[in-house]
C-alpha cells in the first residue's frame, strides 16, 4: 500500500528531527564530559599550593603559567561550558518535544480513512 504523500513528508521530516535529535544528544555529551574534566581540573589546581609549578598544554607544548592565572582560565572555561550546558538541555527538550508532536500526527494520519 502506497502512503499518501502528506504522510511520506512527515516522515522524512521525523527522521531529520530524529538526525537533529542524535546530533545534538552527542553534543550534549561532549560539553558534558568537558564540563567535569575541566571540574576536575579546578579541584586538582585548588588542592595545590600557590607556589607549584603548573602548566597548561598549547598544541604539542607544555607551558609554565601562574596558579592564579590557570585557575581564572579554568573558571571562565567553566562558565562558558556550564552555559552551553544549559543551550543544548534547551535544544534537546525542544527536539524532543518536537519529535513526540509530529510521532503523534504521523499515527493519527496512518490511522485515518485509506490507511486502516
Amino acid at each position: 500500500m502506497e502512503l499518501p504523500q502528506n504522510v511520506q513528508h512527515q516522515l522524512a521530516q521525523f527522521q531529520q528531527a530524529q538526525q537533529q535529535a542524535q546530533a545534538i544528544s552527542m553534543q550534549k555529551q561532549t560539553v558534558d564530559m568537558q564540563l567535569k574534566e575541566t571540574e576536575n581540573a579546578v579541584e586538582e589546581l585548588k588542592k595545590t599550593d600557590d607556589d607549584a609549578d603548573v602548566y597548561k598544554t598549547a598544541g604539542t607544548l607544555l607551558i609554565k603559567v601562574k596558579k592564579d592565572e590557570m585557575t581564572k582560565e579554568l573558571e571562565e572555561k567553566l562558565e562558558t561550558l556550564q552555559l552551553r550546558e544549559k543551550t543544548v538541555k534547551r535544544q534537546e527538550e525542544r527536539i524532543m518535544k518536537k519529535l513526540q508532536e509530529m510521532q503523534a500526527s504521523i499515527q493519527e494520519a496512518m490511522q485515518g480513512p485509506g490507511l486502516q
